[in-house]
């Protein structure tokens, strides 16, 4: 006998990306819900299925097309199957028009516009049209209010800001989610007052670049302000946010970061390159001894600080000297961790056009011998924590050993640590037994 589940419309997304989008998919699922559908176990058996997409790499897109092969031959056997296409990718015209070309797609949306999605879903549905597309060029009014299916752990995101004003040379995200617009403050600490009510213990402010949070806004206010107002929420146990774009990092930022108890001493500062030539290139904004100095400041003045960074290898004219540069760097500051990228060109970027592209294989070797170095580097640097007591937030059982719990220190660090089950959710000191390179493995205090 069908239940009344059964025969509801479910709904499944596929995710990529960065933690913009996971947040997004929060608001997709919310909005579908809300519309009346459920979330189905598996896309097989869902009656929609959304592509929530990434453009940064072309790794990202390629992973997204290899889906829609998969998706393809599921709704050739499902001809009523419905598939959404969403995200960055859906903000390229290039993309678009090899999705209406393919067959596969009903509905494209981009990054600015979703909150139309039900309609969109609804004109699909309607057969009328097919594929539905509509999608901004430029981003409108920030929606509030939206509904959002979080995940109901005891963390979660809330973004700040969308878009970005500082049109890196390599990076298309500018053209995808569009410039920097703020959300009011207040609409900020609301959110997070609900996320409190519903459990939530630690929050991430989100945004491409947090550090330019409140520009435009009336009355005028900035990033260091918002993290003073979002420290004072009661319940609240912790706060993050990411990213920040070295350029923008000011003292007064970092002074408030050590004042505030509840702001976690890790800073991710993407560094991308540690030749002042290529940073040139980049449009990065700083050089090598400024983004040294910066470091500097940052360990002087928030004691104990995690920093962390992005880097690329192979960008466009980069030369063996230049690589060797960022090796420099990196062995000059030490990095808490570092996500390590080969260049991708972006077609619409500056870069892509430039005609002195690193071959392929090259830049496999230098991210090779990168993440060598990095790698003991982050090894040694939790090496330090062996045989002391870290405040660890506890997110719930270990994904590779259920029988033990996992959790973050305040510098990011995850912990694997034997310990009773009642414990998640809650702030615990775990002794820390042994370090790996990405994780501490302990046992948590009694008492």
């Amino acid at each position: 006998m069908r239940t009344k589940e059964d025969i509801r419309k479910k709904y499944s997304i596929l995710t990529y990306g960065c933690q913009m989008n996971e947040r997004d998919t929060e608001t997709i699922a919310g909005l579908l819900e809300k519309s009346g559908y459920v979330e189905a176990a598996s896309p097989e058996e869902a009656n929609l299925i959304i592509f929530n997409t990434c453009s940064v790499r072309t790794s990202a897109e390629n992973k997204v097309y290899g889906k829609l092969g998969e998706i393809k031959r599921l709704k050739k056997a499902r001809p009523d199957l419905l598939v959404g296409f969403g995200g960055c990718m859906a903000q390229m015209e290039e993309v678009r028009k090899k999705l209406g070309e393919g067959g596969v797609v009903d509905i494209i949306f981009g990054t600015h516009n979703l909150h139309e999605l039900p309609r969109l879903v609804e004109k699909a549905e309607a057969g009328v049209e097919r594929p539905v597309i509509d999608v901004w060029p430029e981003a409108g009014d920030i929606v509030e209010g939206l509904p959002a299916r979080r995940t109901g752990g005891v963390s979660a995101f809330v973004n700040i800001m969308f878009g970005c004003n500082n049109f890196c040379s390599y990076c298309i995200v500018p053209f995808t989610r569009g410039r920097e617009r703020s959300r009011k403050p207040s609409d900020i600490i609301d959110e997070v007052k609900d996320l409190v009510q519903q459990g939530v213990k630690e929050v991430t402010l989100l945004g491409q670049n947090v550090n330019s949070y409140g520009k435009g806004l009336e009355p005028e206010t900035d990033f260091a302000s918002l993290l003073e107002l979002v420290n004072e929420i009661p319940g609240l146990e912790r706060i993050r946010f990411t990213t920040s774009h070295p350029r923008d990092v000011s003292e007064r930022l970092l002074s408030t970061i050590a004042s505030c108890r509840k702001v976690c001493e890790h800073i991710h500062a993407p560094l991308q390159a540690g030749s002042n030539r290529i940073l040139k290139a980049m449009n990065r904004g700083y050089t090598r001894e400024y983004y040294l100095d910066l470091v500097h400041k940052m360990r002087e003045i928030v004691p104990g600080v995690a920093v962390t960074t992005d880097l690329i290898v192979g960008f466009p004219g980069e030369s063996d000297r230049d690589f060797e540069d960022t090796i420099d760097m990196v062995k000059r500051i030490r990095f808490d961790a570092a996500f390590t990228f080969m260049y991708s060109p972006r077609s619409g970027t500056k870069a892509a056009r430039l005609s002195d592209q690193v071959p392929l294989e090259v830049k496999k070797e230098r991210l090779l011998q990168l993440n060598e170095i990095q790698y003991n580097i982050a090894l040694e640097a939790n090496r330090r924590f062996e045989g002391k007591d870290v405040e660890v937030l506890v997110e719930g059982p270990s994904k590779t050993n259920p029988r033990k719990l996992t959790g973050r220190t305040r510098t990011n660090r995850i912990v694997v640590f034997e310990g009773k089950p009642d414990l998640a959710g809650r702030l615990v000191m775990v002794r820390v037994r042994e370090a790996k390179t990405f994780t501490l493995l302990g046992e948590a205090v009694e008492g």
